[in-house]
């Protein structure tokens, strides 16, 4: 990967731009579906299913204890089931109407939610294992062993 970054960066530069815009302009759509899904089950315009949607995910800063965080009205362990909630419901409506096209974007993006930790776990050890020798994920190494007894021995001097 190393190689291919150093040998041609503007190329590997506009493979990464383009991929990237590519991702963010299908996560655009699936979102404008997502919103237009909760606004006829909920009955209202796509603005006000909109704004319900950015009430339930926002998160702002506060500062508590003396320390900066951030807080929103889900916990974050609630978030992404619920988008992955939001995004099956979306998935189901459209195969139900027929919609195949639009179906396979939310597909898509439900996968790449389900896969990104994966994802970022792995290409970040792929990254760092190309500069740094060991880097990758090892299991924590046992501090002690109980068959073995330790000591600590000092010579004196005489």
């Amino acid at each position: 990967m190393i190689r291919a970054v150093t040998g041609k960066p503007k190329l590997t530069l506009a493979v990464v731009l383009l991929v990237l815009a590519a991702l963010a302009s299908t996560m655009t759509y699936v979102g404008f579906l997502v919103v237009g899904v909760l606004a006829d089950y909920l009955g209202t315009g796509r603005f006000a299913a909109g704004l319900l949607l950015g009430v339930l995910f926002a998160r702002f800063p506060a500062i508590r204890n003396g320390k900066l965080r951030l807080v929103g009205l889900l916990p974050k362990p609630a978030r992404r089931p619920l988008i992955v909630c939001l995004l099956a419901l979306c998935l189901l409506t459209l195969l139900s109407r027929g919609d195949t096209v639009p179906a396979l974007f939310t597909g898509f993006a439900t996968v790449f939610l389900l896969t990104f930790p994966w994802l970022r776990r792995a290409l970040f050890d792929r990254m760092l294992s190309s500069v740094f020798k060991s880097t990758g994920r090892q299991p924590p190494r046992k501090t002690s062993d109980d068959m073995v007894i330790e000591g600590e021995f000092r010579e004196k001097k005489d």
